[in-house]
């Protein structure tokens, strides 16, 4: 959470692919505006590859 507004970050945001067939955040958002980071594209296979490590992160630090 920011200071007035929630902030996605980039480095841990897979647009849920793992997870659902949609980023979710997007789909409840009830004002519409998380628009996607036209700086910051990444493909299916490369959201795919920062989930699987995310998951590995998790699943040793416990």
């Amino acid at each position: 959470m920011g200071e007035v507004i929630y902030e996605i970050h980039p480095n841990l945001c897979t647009e849920c692919v793992g997870h659902y067939d949609q980023p979710q955040c997007q789909l409840f958002c009830p004002v519409d505006c998380i628009p996607l980071d036209p700086e910051h594209v990444e493909s299916q296979d490369e959201l795919m590859d920062k989930y699987k490590n995310l998951i590995a992160q998790k699943s040793t630090s416990n």
